[in-house]
């Protein structure tokens, strides 16, 4: 571990004091939740990366989860979640406008930006760590109750979920 706190680790103080208690996620769309949980997966180890040392025992139990959920993506109806993102750019531009910028920032297929080696990585071809900003910005549209309540089986991203399945044939 790092001899005093960084600014990063403030960010781990901010994401680790949000909560769900009094949500019902057991009602979520199961696919929207995994990559609602995801995408905090991949917030706390870009994080993680940069605020502790890399052999860190909390980025090694990260990196296992992060091995873990490649074969889970590709589950059931999961491996359409890009595809998702992108009709809606297409046919629900307000909807995907009120998206998570890093859920618009990873899945929108006309961006560079993606997950490389498990690392948020907004702009591949800079060398320079995510600015401490982006992530508290990111944690905050995650856990905005307009998201959250979205997520819900019969709210707005579950209908738009099941209309692009339908329309795939699905």
């Amino acid at each position: 571990m790092l001899a005093e706190k960084n600014e990063y680790t403030r960010v781990l103080d901010v994401l680790y004091s949000k909560s769900l208690v009094l949500e019902s996620v057991g009602d979520f769309n199961p696919v929207l939740y995994f990559y609602f949980i995801d995408s905090i997966a991949h917030i706390d180890y870009s994080v993680c990366i940069l605020a502790y040392n890399y052999h860190n025992l909390r980025n090694k139990m990260n990196m296992e989860y992060m091995r873990w959920r490649i074969d889970e993506e590709k589950k059931g109806d999961r491996v359409y979640f890009p595809e998702f993102i992108n009709w809606m750019k297409e046919n629900h531009r307000d909807k995907f406008d009120e998206l998570p910028s890093l859920w618009k920032a990873i899945y929108d297929s006309k961006t560079p930006s993606a997950y490389r080696s498990f690392r948020i990585a907004i702009d591949p071809g800079s060398n320079q760590p995510t600015e401490v900003g982006a992530f508290n910005r990111w944690i905050d549209e995650f856990f905005s109750l307009k998201f959250i309540r979205s997520l819900y089986k019969g709210e707005s991203l579950d209908l738009l979920f099941m209309e692009f399945m339908k329309s795939r044939g699905r």
